[in-house]
């Protein structure tokens, strides 16, 4: 089951704290986080990578769909 997080008109550091606090609670599994912004963008994906999550981002109207998997 796939799990979303909306961190869309949050600003920096809000969405990394969001979204590691889901990643902890889910631990294992797929989920997508919503952003609206690039730096939220490369922030996400950064902390996410040194988590040891795999990361693929897509771009849509210049906001993202982050998708988070372990």
């Amino acid at each position: 089951m796939t799990e979303q997080l909306d961190a869309r008109g949050l600003s920096c550091p809000q969405p990394v704290i969001e979204t590691k606090k889901k990643l902890s609670q889910i631990k294992k599994g797929t989920l997508e986080v919503f952003v609206d912004n690039a730096t939220a963008k490369e922030n996400v994906s950064r902390m996410a990578r040194n988590s040891g999550w795999g990361v693929y981002v897509k771009e849509n109207n210049e906001e993202y769909i982050i998708t988070l998997s372990k």
